[in-house]
């Protein structure tokens, strides 16, 4: 993601180690070529960049952080994306990204096959190998990159899920291209008390992604670990329902209720703290979501399963230390 070159001028390369994102939201708007260059090499990772029109070129770059996962915003003009070997040896630390393609056209190509991306699809891709994105038009894609390690998924395995697209109409890329483009419209989410439980929202269904497309479950040698992940996706679908109780989340994944609380135990939860926690995750979403402002806050916490309105404020305002009407007022005042 870079600046444009004329044709005359050589190639640059940026090649500084990627500084440390902040933890309040920066933005750098209407950026010179040159100026583009360095913002998304400190941003990511040192990048290669080059365009056929430099002089003509404008973009801009946004991002925030949380402990170590950066989500990025980037919008310019045409121009291609090269991470190298060269580049790579000079980086130590390596990253997932997963790119959402919100407005436009790119070409990713992290392998022998190029994949075409168009809005509302999904790019994984892994900047410990090389891979080339090609812009060919003004576009707006949203960006998260997170370490190796932040995923719960051998890197040996996750290698064969990148370079990649992942369509955004089908399958597991219709929940998290939406939740991805919510969080990217809403930066300012992230630095307050919710900001780790959406982080974390985002790692949990990146990762969940990367399983489906893979079919970790079935290659893991652990099935508890497949048991546990199979309960939580089975949760996530049904948020919205009145009957997600221990009794039936047990009955429908075939095991007892005693083995249900057990699981959770072993992870220092309870199911209904589990599935409390994310209902409010998805109120807290719906409620700072711009397209949503007309939806009134009693209908939100219906959606998700919470029956009685004063609960569902009690709840809210004790997980996230303010209440939903504060939420729903900061997002009516941007």
């Amino acid at each position: 993601m870079s600046h444009p070159f004329s044709p005359s001028e050589p190639a640059a390369a940026a090649t500084a180690e990627a500084a440390p994102a902040p933890d309040a939201p920066s933005r750098a708007d209407d950026l010179t070529f040159a100026q583009f260059q360095t913002a998304v090499s400190q941003s990511f990772v040192p990048l290669r960049v080059t365009s056929r029109d430099a002089e003509g070129f404008h973009g801009s770059v946004a991002q925030t952080s949380v402990h170590d996962i950066s989500f990025s915003r980037v919008q310019a003009t045409e121009h291609t994306v090269e991470r190298t070997e060269e580049l790579i040896r000079k980086a130590p630390r390596q990253y997932f990204k997963v790119s959402l393609q919100l407005e436009g056209h790119s070409v990713l190509q992290q392998g022998d096959v190029p994949v075409e991306l168009q809005p509302g699809d999904l790019a994984i891709y892994d900047t410990s190998r090389p891979y080339t994105l090609t812009f060919d038009s003004p576009f707006v894609v949203m960006v998260v990159q997170l370490p190796h390690d932040k995923l719960d998924i051998p890197p040996a395995i996750a290698r064969h899920m990148t370079g990649v697209r992942v369509a955004g109409d089908t399958g597991l890329g219709r929940v998290v291209s939406p939740f991805l483009a919510t969080i990217g419209a809403n930066f300012e989410q992230l630095q307050g008390p919710a900001g780790m439980r959406l982080a974390q929202n985002a790692i949990d269904l990146i990762e969940t992604l990367f399983a489906h497309e893979l079919d970790v479950a079935k290659a893991a040698a652990d099935p508890h670990t497949a048991l546990i992940r199979r309960i939580r996706d089975y949760i996530d679908g049904k948020l919205g329902s009145a009957d997600l109780t221990p009794s039936t989340i047990a009955a429908d994944n075939f095991i007892s209720t005693r083995h249900l609380h057990g699981l959770f135990h072993e992870q220092g939860t309870t199911v209904s703290a589990y599935v409390r926690s994310r209902r409010l995750e998805q109120c807290y979403l719906n409620l700072s979501n711009p397209l949503l402002l007309d939806t009134p806050i009693a209908a939100i916490g219906l959606r998700w399963g919470f029956s009685d309105a004063a609960h569902f404020s009690r709840v809210f305002k004790s997980a996230y230390g303010e209440s939903p009407r504060d939420v729903r007022a900061r997002a009516l005042a941007r």
